[in-house]
């Protein structure tokens, strides 16, 4: 397997010795994203968007001169972990460009294949960085799943960030005086996933399942620019998304309604774990011994006695939930909370705890112009040791 050699057949030998002085090989390849080719020195956006969309196409065939056959695979058809066909829980996405069928009419093929070609790559892109496995392109349609081939426990929240950021994405794309648009489904279910369609060289890898229907369903009823989900990846997320609920809706091929949701965007709620419960918690058990330590030190600090606790654990042990206890315990005391948490899809923001408190302190809304929002910083700045501010968590395991 020859990395600079694909490197070489995509036109783009330039950087083969930057990916070989960072030991990129087959297996690694896979994983690049749009940050990792910035840091190899691949500085021009056309050939980033070039180089994860041949990955992404590509992601789990081996890499050699550029042609991709089973006989280059000597594993494949051996019953490798990669080639068993798997019942998991999948987030499927299916994005479609909309009035593609007016463009084709209208434009020369070769600009049509541009328009296409820019349009993938900008999928390709979007969905990459938050985790998204592009299973298949479809002329103007994008298969995308999330939680293969790697599974997260947040993979429905993904597929719907993914699908808000891709919708605005292409929004902005223009070809001559025409704005292009897409449309997205999202929907969740179990599915069987493998090496299940075709033979040889022609084979690829597929789900089967009711999921991926339902997503390509609900893409056709979204208007342009929009996002719909289906009612189980509306509960895995909970409150962290604002939703439009369309009710139960005719879906063709299915026996009964479903459910659909219209994803408004991203929620403003001040605390992601209250989002993702937002039915009312369970009584605490066998957490007495942390919880007096927590009352304790909070007796010491009131008293002038300056207090630091670190509260650590793997991820779901119930930080969050001990955090929200003892506030609960301490709420009619006069305090200022600030919660600062770190997230995984704000790693380029070094400052993004503190920017995203400011906009809730100073009541942002969504469409407010910079004019606007800065009118509002302007007059919030005075009152600010008056405000009890808070910051939702937005990822309680991650470090700062």
């Amino acid at each position: 397997m020859d990395v600079g050699s694909w490197l070489r057949s995509l036109g783009l030998g330039q950087y083969a010795a930057a990916f070989e002085d960072n030991a990129v090989d087959a297996e690694t390849l896979r994983e690049l994203t749009a940050e990792d080719l910035k840091e190899l020195g691949v500085s021009l956006v056309g050939h980033r968007r070039k180089l994860l969309a041949a990955i992404a196409t590509h992601a789990d065939r081996p890499v050699s001169s550029g042609n991709y056959t089973q006989s280059e695979n000597p594993d494949r058809g051996k019953g490798t972990d990669g080639d068993v066909a798997e019942r998991r829980q999948l987030t499927v996405m299916f994005c479609d460009l909309v009035g593609s069928t007016t463009l084709s009419a209208e434009l020369d093929p070769e600009d049509l294949r541009q328009v296409i070609g820019d349009y993938q790559a900008a999928v390709t892109e979007e969905v990459t960085k938050l985790g998204g496995f592009v299973a298949k392109y479809m002329g103007d349609g994008v298969l995308v799943y999330f939680g293969y081939p790697h599974a997260h426990e947040e993979d429905a929240e993904r597929a719907l960030r993914a699908g808000l950021a891709l919708v605005e994405r292409i929004g902005r794309l223009k070809w001559r005086e025409t704005r292009l648009s897409a449309r997205v489904g999202i929907a969740t279910g179990i599915v069987v996933v493998g090496d299940l369609i075709g033979h040889g060289s022609a084979q690829e890898r597929g789900v089967v399942g009711e999921t991926p229907n339902l997503s390509a369903r609900l893409q056709a009823m979204a208007r342009p620019g929009g996002v719909l989900s289906d009612d189980t990846t509306r509960r895995l997320v909970g409150e962290l998304f604002e939703w439009r609920d369309l009710g139960a809706v005719e879906v063709k091929g299915l026996p009964t309604p479903v459910r659909a949701w219209e994803v408004a965007g991203l929620s403003t709620i001040n605390s992601r774990f209250e989002a993702l419960h937002a039915t009312r918690l369970t009584p605490m058990i066998g957490r007495d011994e942390e919880l007096g330590l927590l009352r304790r030190r909070w007796e010491r600090a009131k008293a002038g006695e300056g207090q630091v606790v670190l509260v650590s654990g793997e991820a779901g042990i119930g930080k969050s939930r001990l955090i929200a206890a003892i506030q609960d315990n301490v709420g009619d005391d006069p305090l200022t909370t600030l919660r600062y948490f770190c997230s995984p899809h704000h790693r380029d923001s070094m400052l993004y705890p503190f920017i995203a408190q400011l906009e809730r302190w100073a009541d942002f809304a969504r469409d407010d112009r910079p004019a606007a929002r800065l009118d509002k910083l302007k007059n919030s700045v005075g009152a600010f040791p008056r405000h009890r501010l808070t910051r939702s968590p937005s990822w309680p395991t991650s470090s700062a």
